[in-house]
Parts: structure tokens; sequence; C-alpha cells
């Protein structure tokens, strides 16, 4: 197990922003993204009152921060879920409001870090990506069955990648002659796709591309559209939400989930507005706050990661 894998990313900020709210008595905090329990283990340590719920979808994460949070007994509550489910697993845990929720978008660095599980781009490996093993569809199957418009938009929309069609073309013709089973083969066949000038630009030429296909596997988008907004309605009033995320895809839905919740719902010209009307959310970082460059030369994986928070200050207008 390699030592980077432990450092939660801008764990002290995070626990700063959040250490409003879960001073109270009595408070529960959720971490959406338990993956090692790095940022559970230290949120339980911080707020010795505190009761913590941890989320993910990932059985092998669920395992080996069970282990580790073990010490806390009855304080960590550990659940088999992706966090669009926060709602059910709320209900089903009898919890009405929580005071303060956490999530760390990143893949977890376990994924990276076992090789048979093909995140990473750097190593060869099954082309599988799913977080959770024990259902959907893998890698391999998107790229050898997805049509080639479909692939396209992916690449573009998940990916931010330019040279999406010659990827894509390359892909089809290459999957004819054999399935795609493995990530180096991948990788490879990018390199041998892109022009000159888009390979010296932005780190492994792959990068952009298994990042669309990891998104797409895990239906991370869609699932994160519905979490975020879920997660803002189980707050508390007074509570707060951290949200770190890696990419601008994530970063600009988290963002505007938040602006909305700040922002005044009021019809334009009206001298007073009435409280139903009135923002729901305080905004608790000005834009995305960047680790420091200490932090990234601790924890190369720091690097892209931006934190954005807010409180509830208001009640759902009935």
């Amino acid at each position: 197990m390699s030592q980077s894998r432990h450092v939660p990313v801008m764990l002290q900020r995070c626990l700063d922003l959040l250490a409003p709210a879960l001073e109270r008595p009595g408070a529960v905090v959720v971490d959406c993204t338990l993956g090692l329990g790095g940022h559970s283990e230290a949120l339980l340590t911080r707020f010795p009152e505190a009761r913590l719920i941890g989320l993910d979808r990932d059985k092998e994460a669920l395992r080996l921060s069970g282990e580790r949070l073990a010490p806390f007994g009855e304080r960590a509550t550990l659940v088999h879920a992706v966090y669009d489910e926060l709602p059910d697993v709320l209900r089903r845990l009898g919890i009405a409001r929580v005071q303060g929720v956490l999530f760390d978008l990143g893949v977890s660095s376990m994924q990276l870090d076992e090789a048979d599980r093909g995140f990473a781009y750097a190593q060869d490996a099954p082309l599988d990506m799913r977080m959770d093993q024990t259902t959907g569809v893998s890698a391999a199957e998107v790229l050898n069955t997805y049509p080639a418009g479909e692939l396209v938009r992916i690449l573009r929309a998940y990916g931010e990648e330019k040279q999406a069609k010659r990827i894509v073309a390359a892909i089809v013709r290459e999957r004819e002659k054999e399935p795609f089973s493995n990530s180096a083969r991948l990788v490879e066949l990018i390199r041998d796709a892109l022009p000159q000038a888009a390979k010296r630009t932005g780190g492994n030429p792959a990068k952009r591309t298994f990042q669309a296909l990891r998104i797409e596997v895990n239906g991370e988008l869609s699932v994160l559209e519905r979490a975020i907004p879920a997660a803002v309605q189980a707050i508390d009033v007074g509570g707060r939400i951290a949200v770190l995320s890696y990419q601008s895809l994530e970063d600009r839905l988290v963002k505007q989930v938040f602006a909305a919740g700040a922002a005044s719902t009021a019809p334009p010209g009206l001298p007073v507005v009435p409280e139903r009307y009135q923002p729901r959310l305080k905004l608790l970082t000005r834009g995305a706050e960047l680790p420091t460059e200490e932090e990234i030369a601790e924890n190369r994986r720091a690097a892209p990661a931006r934190l954005r928070g807010a409180e509830r200050i208001r009640e759902e207008a009935e």
C-alpha cells in the first residue's frame, strides 16, 4: 500500500468549513464518498460528539474503511450505497436531517492503486472502471458496443476531448479486428491517433478518454446531479456541506446548485422580498478554493482539487 493513498485532500480546510455545524452535540455528518475512510476518521476524531454515516458503492472500500473506523464503534454507520441514494439511507436510519455533508469526488486512491480495476492509464489492466463491481457495464463493454456517434459524444462531454472523432475512428477500426479488454492497448491507440501538437499538452494523452469512460461507466454526472440537491435538502438550518471536485464538469454542477440556492427567487421589482423567496444557502467559499502549493507537493493527487462549501440558512419555501 502506498503511503500517498492515505492523505485525504484539503483535509484541514474541509474540517474547518464543517466545524461550526459539527461542534453541536448530537450532530450527524454524512461522508458521501467514504473511500478508505481518511476524511471520516478525521471527522470522528475532531468532533467527538458527532455521529458519522459513510456511504460507498465499492464493497472493498467499505471493508477496508470499516477496519479503520472500528475503534469509533457505534459512532460510525457504513452503508453500501451510491451517494444519490442519500435520502433513502437517511429514511432507513430514521434520521430526518443532518448537520454536515462531505463529498470527495475524486476516484478513490485505492481504485487507482489496485491495478486490476482498470482506472489508471499508467499501468496495463482489464478495462473495468466500475466503482461497484457487482453491477453495470464495464469500460470494455462501452468501447466494444457503443455506436461511434455515442462514443464521440461521451469523449467530448465527459472528457472535454477535442480529438474525440479521431480517437473514436481508431477505436471503431480496432474493435472490429479484436474487442478491447485491457488498458495498455487503448492508451497506445490514443497515442497513435493524436496529432503531434495534441500530445505535447496536458499530461498523458489518454487521461481525458479514461475520465470520460469512468464517468459513463459509473453514471457519475447524472448521479451527482441528483446527489448534490438531495444533500442540500437533507441539511438542517445551520448545517453545512463541503464538496471537493477534480474536474470542471463536476465543479460546474456543484457551483450551479450552490448558486441557485444562494440566490433570491423573487420576481424583479418587489420593494420587500417575502421570506419564501429568500436564499436558502449562504456560500462559504469565494468561488472554488484550491489546494496550497505545499499540499500539492506532498500529495500530487490534490493538484486538480476544487473545494466549495455552503451553509443552509433557511428552510425550503412552503
